[in-house]
């Protein structure tokens, strides 16, 4: 389906717009072989198997006819993910970085979408990739990403707030209380953080 391509090229092309500002952060100096293979993983199932997709028949074999709402709730939440994906960006500044690191001017952020949730760019890409599997009409190239993407989740969030508690101690541990890791314990209130 042509909308669900045109929407991967946007949100692509958004993404790096988005970044590109913060690639000061992209310094990779503690990245171990397991997170260079998730992220490579990811690289295959998020960007080279819907290009694949959408550039050869290789993978028509798993084509599907969605139902036409099917897509237009893919782009919405899409435009959701990208959103919270530049407001994490934003709020989080120059303390961001690809790999697991503390740099030595860290801040523990708490303002912004960090006072309701502590990993926002996690957020936004679950929101993106499941966005991403309902709006390219096949099973590989719509799915890759998600199923990529659910690994590094649940292999990289465990080892990032072990090195947050390290770091902060009884600041983050407090912080924990009061945030889920990407969805909102509480409602969007007036807290100040």
């Amino acid at each position: 389906m042509l909308l669900g391509k045109i929407a991967f090229f946007v949100l692509l092309v958004a993404q790096i717009v988005i970044r590109y500002p913060y690639r000061e952060g992209m310094k990779r100096t503690n990245m171990d072989n397991q997170e260079k293979g998730l992220l490579f993983g990811l690289t295959v199932s998020g960007l080279l198997l819907p290009l694949v997709y959408i550039f050869t028949p290789w993978l028509s074999f798993a084509d599907y006819i969605p139902p036409s709402w099917l897509p237009i709730i893919g782009i919405i939440m899409m435009v959701a993910g990208l959103y919270m994906f530049w407001r994490a960006h934003a709020d989080l500044g120059r303390n961001w970085s690809s790999s697991l690191d503390i740099h030595v001017t860290h801040n523990l952020i708490t303002r912004g979408v960090y006072q309701h949730v502590r990993h926002p760019m996690y957020t936004a890409s679950w929101l993106m990739y499941l966005g991403q599997a309902l709006f390219l009409s096949n099973w590989i190239a719509g799915l890759g990403g998600i199923i990529g993407f659910a690994l590094l989740y649940f292999l990289r969030v465990p080892k990032e707030e072990q090195m947050m508690l390290n770091e902060f101690g009884e600041q983050y541990q407090q912080y924990m209380t009061k945030t889920g890791r990407v969805i909102p314990k509480r409602g969007f209130t007036s807290q100040n953080a």
